[in-house]
């Protein structure tokens, strides 16, 4: 399962291997099927699901035969190149889509630009951001598994014990109903409940801080050449909450994404902004809980979503490639995508999935609804881990007291320099 494991891999260094060329010669594979090794990260419900469409996928056909591998999502990041250069890596991988450009540039994926293009791939139909995602220099090197805005998680409990009965839909709002839900009991200037658990560095997939700014009117990259996070609409942003956090202390100041977790899990914050794991973090510790969009800014409604994607390594042979297309075109058909969405907890990958196919898990209808929210994170952004860890130093410093304006600008800097 993603939870918290994928703020680790959108900050991990990917090593710095070109694979070009060492694709592993064709085997004659005439007398079975062809073999095909896929690993992911997805370790619960979700794991189990996707193993056994796998399965079905096997059982469906002769012509191929698919090995999953569970490894956490760190674990695929830090050792998928060095596997590859050896010709000991998988066929199929998933791993989070932001960081498939990464690989893609460093040759480790094959393009799947033909593969689009055919009617049996099933792909017509897929949100065009989740794609975007996994798009370099114009050509597809992946699949989605999944694509989701992030949003807010909130103890219901707690909203009816601050007599709060409808969730807010703008920021002035959502600040003043987490100040409403902070309580420092003893006065000590320290709450024994936080309204909002909203971490200063280390987000959930980093995208938290990325959802505000664009909310604000801002960006962080025009394209994926352009920096253009010193802006005054960022520094604006950035003001508003810090002055929530520090000030009206709304939430600790600080807080990391696990932090975060733990905080709600624990019933001492009322809200947390994440992902559909949060459904099981909260069914574990018998939180009632309520899911919403992140609240609009002043300028618009939008939330960075969390990717999730599949691609073929450049050790697949042609057969294997074959294989993982023809999987690929069966994990997209209708029925099997909504398989997937309902037992997953992820809202329906393909735009022509109606609500009511998924009704049967609130979950997912509620991600469903929210679903336009979603901006895909530095789609294309090769370099994306040190834009993201500019973006982290940023936010932390400011919430810690440093000055808006000079972060920017050496942020600004830095984004530059990666992108180049």
């Amino acid at each position: 399962m993603m939870r918290r494991t994928i703020m680790a891999v959108a900050a991990a260094s990917a090593a710095a291997l070109t694979l070009a060329g060492c694709s592993a010669p064709a085997e004659d594979d005439s007398d079975g099927p062809t073999a095909l090794t896929f690993w992911h990260g997805y370790t619960e419900a979700d794991g189990e699901v996707l193993d056994q469409i796998v399965a079905d996928f096997n059982e469906s056909q002769d012509d191929y035969v698919i090995t999953t591998e569970t490894k956490t999502w760190a674990v695929i990041d830090d050792t998928l190149l060095p596997a590859l250069s050896s010709d000991e890596g998988p066929d199929i991988v998933a791993m989070p889509a932001e960081r498939m450009p990464v690989y893609a540039d460093r040759g480790a994926f094959v393009d799947l630009t033909d593969f689009y293009g055919s009617d049996d791939s099933n792909t017509s139909e897929l949100a065009e951001q989740s794609v975007d995602m996994v798009t370099v220099d114009g050509a597809p090197y992946g699949v989605p598994t999944g694509f989701v805005p992030l949003s807010v998680f909130y103890n219901k409990a707690l909203f009816t014990a601050a007599g709060i009965d409808e969730f807010p839909t703008t920021w002035d709002e959502w600040v003043e109903a987490a100040k409403a839900l902070t309580v420092d009991e003893d006065g000590d200037g320290t709450p024994e409940q936080y309204g909002l658990a909203l971490p200063d560095h280390a987000t959930v997939a980093n995208g938290l801080w990325p959802s505000l700014l664009l909310s604000g009117g801002g960006g962080i990259v025009d394209g994926s050449t352009e920096a253009v996070i010193d802006s005054s609409e960022n520094a604006d942003s950035i003001a508003y909450w810090v002055d929530a956090i520090a000030n009206d202390k709304i939430s600790p100041t600080g807080l990391d994404g696990i932090g975060a977790d733990e905080l709600f899990s624990s019933g001492k914050a009322a809200m947390h902004v994440g992902g559909p794991w949060m459904s099981f973090i909260s069914a574990d510790n018998d939180i009632d809980y309520g899911i919403a969009a992140i609240p609009a800014g002043p300028e618009d409604q939008a939330a960075s979503a969390i990717g999730v994607s599949m691609g073929i390594t450049e050790q697949a042979d042609d057969a294997q490639v074959a294989g993982a297309e023809a999987f690929f075109s069966y994990f997209f058909q209708e029925d099997v995508a909504t398989e997937w969405s309902l037992a997953s907890g992820w809202p329906p990958l393909r735009t022509d999935i109606p609500v009511e196919s998924v009704e049967a898990n609130p979950v997912v209808v509620s991600l469903t609804e929210i679903a336009p929210t979603g901006r895909a994170l530095l789609p294309g952004v090769v370099n994306s881990v040190d834009v993201l860890a500019a973006i982290d130093t940023l936010t932390q410093k400011a919430v810690a007291g440093g000055d808006i304006d000079e972060l920017l600008a050496a942020a600004q800097s830095e984004i530059q320099q990666a992108i180049q």
